[in-house]
């Protein structure tokens, strides 16, 4: 595109004039000049206004200066002195200050201009505003394209380790330094050029490998007669280093007008069209770059007076066209991704701005596009989306690539491995995300990552499936001459050590344990998955024993996931064929007078006659069956009442109905009681929900206004198996109960050993100072109720009085009772 005007033409001039401001604005770029002998600053009306400035703001050298980040300061003068000195261009990414204090990336160029003695006597120089996601995904794109997308590139491309020397070189590698692989590799990357590039090549490739920072260096070297630039990107293995003859850059024809320069190198599209009409064909094309024309392969001539429609083709997205249209009706601009078509039809991504442009009279005159082709960027964020092997919390390997590396362990016929699969999973997590905070509970898995790397070999797999469940796939040839058994021993025992130290998340001092399940693999046909299962069953054991422990697998755990199983199995037949009953065991007052009963839930199975509620409940939990059971039980206790209250010599019984942890944490457990005391028409205090203490080991908020919400009806709330550990006296004091019951482990040996006498003591207190009843269960002798009646425990329950009886027979009983 040709900008030099025909002096003797002065409408045509200003026609140019007028072209080069519409193109200054479309393509986001500011002019500016120096005069070095008056040390004179210009501005153009558009670099004003990209730092926020009024169309005639022109600041003084040191003030244009300042305008830069602090960090880019430094470097921006030295360009320009450099460029004052020697004439030598420059062209840098980095960032400005607008007037309001707001960060903009930008790109900056500038040229030398000389008189006709050769002398400089100006700079010239264009600043372009860049997105931050235009910047940053270049830099993403540097860093992570794959490997084998920059070798098969047309650039110079090598790797060296971490001392520096060559582990791999391409061909343009080896063109640009004069020498084949088989010379290179080995030798250090700086050993390639003269002393003078050597000894900085080396100094900027020990800061980056300190420093994890990209390496850069741009350097003139004669022995091969170019300028060198070398960027270097660290990873694990050392340094991915791109390297550029940058020697037809650097000597850029400097007679060329600045502004002609940046638009002549500017590789966005640029589109302007008339001012409207919006609705169909659309606005009409005045102009397009030659950018359009390398990018879309249309010529100027075959697009001018047409739509911006040629462009759009069946993979075109309607949503977005919809967004630039409505834009375009408010006069406002537009940012998309859009997906366009070349002539030829093939399908290439613009990141796409629309801007509307004003006469001084503030009318609409053009809209401009400015399209920058991001279709590497998109085709690698697809790329890296699907070769993601990693957690983005913690970093670690996830189930995907652990998978991958488990199954070449097992399928390695030449070389067979042996060694362990170990799964860890951290105790009470849930419990740290409901009372600080997601937050902590993501700065604790990455202290927890760290900890785990720290733990084992660096050959090793330390990976993430999610949540707080981590996997180690320890290979034994990291361990000899220990076996895998004693190796993953060593290893779980440096764990249960290290995850058990303080954590300290933002000032926060945290203790948190691990359970660890331990499978050996070499020596058995195991499949993946049957591994991943074993040392899944061996953390839940390890769980069971009470936790921060380590268990090895071994087939009985398989014979219990496989009884568990069948069991589960059984109880959703036994709840389909109402294989579930009842049966009662009174309460008794200190007279002797019976004032309730507990429902006790049996499971009459057909083949192993009466099931206790402690051999099955835990599974109807896992399984969920316990919500539909714990309802079935609420509204048989509720009918029974009612039957009760219908007679006066049973009328002020009361029914206690167990309440598990799943059952009160469903959403709707509040709303059944209630709807199971309507439908019965009982008074709401006569049933007595028992509680297990194990609700208030977490969403201790929650817990206290649910109970709230029952208290509020009138229901009657005992807080069973008191005493068993997971109480906290600030937790009990909120609780709105009416009652606490003393464990039957306490009760069993109160008479022989004497700390279980003292906590029955103390929960007897405890209750009478907060105002509430007290019962004791298991009581079997009356040597037991009369310590207990002496201590101010007035209600109790257990076989010296009644055992559990079904419904008739529980009748009886309190007819003989009457009797």
């Amino acid at each position: 595109m040709t900008l030099a005007p025909d002096q003797t033409d002065k409408a045509q001039l200003e026609r140019i004039r007028t072209l080069l401001k519409l193109l200054e604005r479309a393509a986001f770029v500011g002019v500016w000049t120096l005069d070095l002998a008056r040390d004179r600053l210009e501005w153009s009306e558009q670099l004003a206004a990209i730092h926020g400035a009024p169309p005639d703001y022109t600041p003084a050298r040191a003030d244009a200066f300042s305008l830069y980040a602090p960090e880019w300061r430094d470097k921006i003068e030295a360009l320009v002195a450099t460029c004052a000195e020697s004439g030598d261009p420059f062209d840098e990414e980095m960032q400005i200050l607008t007037l309001q204090g707001r960060r903009l990336w930008v790109r900056t160029i500038g040229h030398a201009v000389r008189d006709g003695d050769g002398r400089i006597v100006r700079i010239e120089g264009a600043l372009q505003e860049i997105s931050p996601q235009g910047h940053r995904v270049g830099t993403l794109l540097r860093h992570n394209v794959s490997m084998g997308g920059a070798m098969s590139s047309g650039e110079a491309f090598a790797t060296v380790d971490r001392e520096g020397r060559f582990t791999y070189v391409n061909e343009q590698a080896e063109k640009l330094l004069g020498r084949d692989a088989a010379d290179l590799l080995g030798r250090a990357i700086w050993s390639c050029f003269q002393k003078t590039v050597r000894i900085r090549l080396e100094e900027a490739f020990r800061r980056s490998m300190a420093s994890g920072e990209v390496l850069e260096v741009e350097e003139l070297d004669a022995r091969l007669s170019a300028r060198i630039e070398a960027r270097g990107y660290p990873f694990g293995g050392g340094l991915a280093v791109h390297l550029r003859d940058v020697t037809a850059r650097h000597k850029a024809q400097e007679h060329l007008r600045l502004l002609e320069s940046s638009i002549a190198r500017l590789n966005d599209i640029v589109i302007i069209t008339e001012a409207g009409p919006f609705n169909e064909p659309g606005p009409r094309i005045v102009f397009v770059n030659e950018a359009f024309e390398r990018r879309t392969g249309y010529r100027r001539e075959e697009v001018l007076g047409r739509t911006p429609r040629l462009l759009q083709g069946p993979g075109t997205q309607r949503r977005e066209l919809d967004r630039i249209r409505a834009a375009m009706e408010q006069w406002q601009p537009a940012r998309v991704d859009l997906i366009n078509y070349k002539k030829n039809g093939e399908p290439f991504w613009v990141d796409l701005e629309v801007s509307p442009v004003w006469d001084e009279a503030r009318r609409l005159t053009h809209w401009v596009a400015v399209g920058r082709d991001i279709t590497e960027r998109k085709t690698a964020e697809e790329k890296i989306q699907y070769l993601a092997f990693y957690d983005p919390l913690t970093r670690l390997p996830n189930r995907q690539l652990l998978l991958d590396r488990l199954h070449r362990a097992l399928s390695d016929k030449e070389r067979p491995r042996e060694g362990a699969l170990m799964f860890i999973d951290l105790d009470n997590f849930k419990v740290l995300n409901d009372t600080l905070g997601h937050q902590k509970g993501d700065q604790l898995l990455q202290q927890v990552a760290e900890r785990l790397r720290s733990c084992v070999h660096r050959g090793d797999t330390v990976a993430r499936l999610g949540g707080d469940e981590f996997v180690i796939l320890l290979e034994n040839n990291h361990y000899k001459p220990l076996d895998p058994s004693a190796a993953a021993h060593a290893v779980s025992e440096r764990i249960l050590g290290k995850l058990g130290e303080p954590y300290v998340l933002s000032g926060h001092l945290h203790h948190s344990t691990c359970s660890i399940g331990v499978t050996l693999f070499g020596r058995s046909p195991w499949t993946v998955s049957e591994l991943l299962k074993q040392a899944d069953l061996a953390m839940y054991q390890a769980k069971n024993a009470g936790r921060n422990a380590v268990c090895f697998f071994d087939p009985e755990m398989q014979a219990v996931a496989t009884a568990n199983a069948t069991l589960a199995t059984d109880l959703r037949q036994a709840w389909r064929e109402n294989q579930f009953l009842i049966d009662y065991q009174p309460q008794v007052g200190a007279d002797g007078r019976m004032s309730g009963v507990e429902a006790l839930l049996r499971w009459r199975h057909p083949h192993r006659d009466l099931v206790a509620p402690a051999d099955f409940i835990s599974t109807a939990e896992e399984t969920s069956l316990i919500i539909p059971i714990g309802r079935w039980v609420l509204e048989q206790a509720c009918a029974q009442l009612a039957e009760w209250a219908r007679r006066p010599d049973r009328r002020h019984l009361s029914i206690a109905v167990n309440v598990s942890v799943r059952q009160f944490r469903h959403p709707d457990f509040v709303d059944e009681v209630m709807t199971a005391i309507a439908d019965a028409g009982i008074a709401p205090h006569k049933l007595k929900l028992e509680l297990t203490e194990s609700l208030l080991a977490e969403g201790i908020e929650v817990t206290v206004a649910k109970m709230g919400s029952l208290k509020d009806m009138g229901v009657t709330l005992s807080l069973d198996d008191f005493g068993m550990g997971y109480s906290s006296l600030s937790y009990l004091k909120r609780l709105p109960l009416d009652q606490l019951k003393i464990d039957k482990a306490f009760v069993k040996d109160i008479l022989t050993d004497a700390n279980d006498a003292a906590i029955a003591r103390t929960i007897i207190g405890l209750a009478q100072s907060l105002g509430l009843s007290v019962i004791a269960e298991g009581v079997e002798t009356r040597e037991q109720r009369d310590f207990l009646a002496q201590q101010g425990c007035l209600e109790y329950q257990g076989y010296l009085f009644c055992k559990p009886l079904p419904i008739e027979e529980l009748e009886q009983f309190i007819d003989r009772q009457a009797g």
